[in-house]
């Protein structure tokens, strides 16, 4: 059927072309169809040989592509992944499902404000199937932070990162925030070097912000400055915050030329023009330093009049109160404080917040009206703001400096209802004012609870607390603080030497030598020749100078004594392990073939010559050869 319609077309197409009298052509054949688009065969062997040419060069985009993937490498297998490779941390997408149950019912217990049981949940659930997110994670910690936890911050930290959660920027900029509160600046610098160099993400306006402005609070203001230089070597965009803080420092070493130029260098970079308010506070201590009263005052009108286009925040608010009340105008501050009161509206206003009342406390204490300042620092309350343990110890130190104990142990005993956890120093500053009023059974008790908080105080403050004791004629509070703290602090020969010498004063030879005798079987090293010698006079004044080579030759053959002991136990150990071996060895088979008497002697006396040649692993040896006579028995 098919081949009848082609002899019709073909029939068709002659009568077409006889009506204009073309050459009459060859009747086609069947294999010769598809070259219609052509005039003549050769036509087509020419476009073929004409494509063929085309191809040799160009070649089609399928072969170049192919080529390409050929050139490229191949990407890492994922079943053999780079170890070394950074860890990308996960999205915000993960946290759904049970995770997200986890993270609102761990969120709950830090509203609660029960931190130990929001980190150990978040430690159980770790290696459980539900594993918490890093934000999770990075919620507790800023949790700890604020209570200036920071032992509790960096040992989760530690522990997350041993178990494999990536960490994100926040991650990195608490742990910042956490080394540059403590002063340890070279490990926070070393950490954003490890950053930079290994993070696969890029640090963020926040971390230098952190990083500066502990570098200012620290009084290292050429690394700050130098810090700011490499921010916007990376393309940063100049930060008014950043410049805040370095005007600010500048401000304390009372250099106006330095905040001038910084004003300049902000203002050309953002355009010239600065709207955001944060530096005006640093702005008006520049023109104060010069004694320019009136530009001082024009720049607080600039920033904060009616008409102002100023964008101001709460922590603008506050570098403007401080220059206020620093510089002569606290009557002017009290004004702006009132209106930031009136004004503040969160969450869509925020005027004020924790920084505004603590400036406000320092002003009235400067003024000496103290009940005012502590009327303010009570009603934070009501603008929903909590003070933490920083405020305390701000008011605190006020206080005691003013001979206002009981004011400042009522406060104290404030911070366990407001259920803020007091730091070192808030011990400290009610131990030595105790001390100060005669109070040294108060000042032992603080030193005490300080303790048993698990905090840790340092050596000077254990020097100001045994000094203390012993001068007001308290030796064996002194001595029970001394050995409390022995196994604590690693105390030096002055340390001794003072404790020695108070308990010579009062005749407590013997006590002395129970030092010696605790440091020799603790830590021999901590009783050097100084020492020895200082003992060795304090003994010979009363005759008793024999007393302290018998200590130490009695103490060091009870060492030998005990060496001996040990090596006597292990040795008695061994033998018996080699007996049992024997023993197992020579026991009859109790089932199948008896072995030949040869084999028999060969493997014991390999055993033994095992067991002689000093083999540790005697248990093993037990087992194999436990083994071997069960895999007897049962192939028998």
């Amino acid at each position: 059927m098919a081949l009848s319609k082609l002899s019709s077309f073909n029939h068709h197409i002659r009568t077409l072309t006889r009506g204009h009298f073309l050459p009459q052509p060859s009747p086609p054949s069947f294999l010769c169809l598809r070259l219609f688009s052509f005039a003549t065969p050769e036509e087509a062997a020419a476009e073929r040989r004409k494509r063929k040419r085309r191809l040799r060069i160009e070649p089609p985009i399928s072969a170049l592509r192919q080529q390409q993937q050929q050139q490229q490498p191949r990407p890492t297998s994922p079943q053999n992944p780079n170890p070394n490779a950074p860890k990308i941390p996960e999205t915000v997408s993960v946290l759904t499902g049970n995770r997200l149950n986890l993270h609102n019912r761990i969120l709950k217990l830090i509203r609660e404000n029960d931190l130990e049981e929001a980190a150990l949940l978040t430690r159980h659930s770790i290696y459980s199937n539900c594993r918490p997110t890093i934000f999770t994670c990075n919620s507790v910690m800023a949790a700890q932070l604020r209570q200036s936890r920071y032992a509790d911050l960096l040992s989760l930290h530690r522990f997350i990162t041993q178990a494999g959660v990536a960490a994100n920027i926040v991650t990195h900029n608490l742990l910042l925030s956490a080394y540059m509160d403590c002063r340890k600046t070279d490990i926070a610098m070393e950490h954003y070097k490890q950053l930079i160099n290994d993070a696969p993400f890029n640090p963020s306006p926040t971390t230098y912000r952190i990083l500066i402005k502990g570098l200012v609070d620290n009084n290292k203001i050429e690394k700050a400055l130098e810090l700011k230089e490499e921010m916007l070597s990376k393309g940063f965009k100049a930060d008014p915050i950043v410049y805040s803080y370095l005007m600010s420092a500048q401000a304390k070493n009372s250099d106006a030329d330095s905040i001038f130029n910084l004003y300049e260098e902000l203002k050309e970079k953002l355009g010239g023009s600065v709207s955001d308010g944060v530096i005006y506070g640093s702005l008006m201590k520049g023109y104060f330093l010069r004694g320019m009263e009136e530009k001082a005052m024009e720049c607080y009108v600039e920033a904060v009049g009616e008409n102002s286009t100023i964008k101001m925040s709460a922590v603008a608010f506050n570098h403007i109160l401080d220059a206020l009340s620093k510089n002569g105008k606290f009557d002017e501050a009290l004004k702006l404080f009132d209106r930031m009161m009136t004004e503040h509206d969160p969450p869509k206003t925020l005027t004020v917040n924790l920084g505004s009342f603590n400036v406000m406390v320092d002003g009235y204490c400067a003024e000496g009206k103290f009940s005012d300042a502590i009327n303010v620092f009570k009603s934070m309350g009501a603008k929903r703001c909590s003070p933490d343990t920083m405020s305390y110890n701000n008011l605190i130190e006020h206080l005691c400096s003013n001979d206002m104990l009981g004011e400042a142990e009522e406060l104290y005993k404030d911070m366990a209802e407001k259920k803020v956890s007091p730091d070192e120093v808030t011990f400290v500053l009610l131990m030595d004012t105790c001390f100060k009023e005669n109070r040294p059974d108060d000042a032992a008790h603080y030193f005490k609870t300080m303790v048993e908080s698990k905090l840790r105080p340092n050596i000077g403050v254990y020097n100001r607390l045994v000094e203390g004791l012993v001068k007001v004629g308290k030796v064996d509070e002194a001595k029970s603080f001394f050995d409390m703290m022995m196994g604590k602090l690693r105390m030096k020969d002055d340390e001794y030497k003072f404790m020695m010498n108070a308990l010579f004063e009062v005749g407590k030879h013997d006590e002395v030598l129970a030092i010696v005798d605790r440091v020799l079987r603790e830590d021999p090293t901590d009783l050097t020749d100084e020492l020895k010698e200082f003992v060795g006079e304090g003994l010979r004044k009363e005759g008793r100078e024999e007393e302290l080579p018998k200590l130490i030759e009695d103490i060091e053959r009870e060492k030998a004594e005990a060496v001996a002991k040990a090596a006597e136990e292990a040795e008695r150990a061994k033998a018996s392990t080699r007996e049992a071996v024997n023993a197992l060895l020579n026991t009859p088979r109790l089932f199948g073939k008896k072995e030949p008497e040869d084999q028999s002697a060969d493997s014991t006396v390999n055993s033994a010559e095992a067991v002689e040649t000093g083999e540790e692993e005697t248990a093993d040896a037990v087992s194999n050869a436990s083994g071997d006579a069960i895999t007897g028995q049962t192939t028998a």
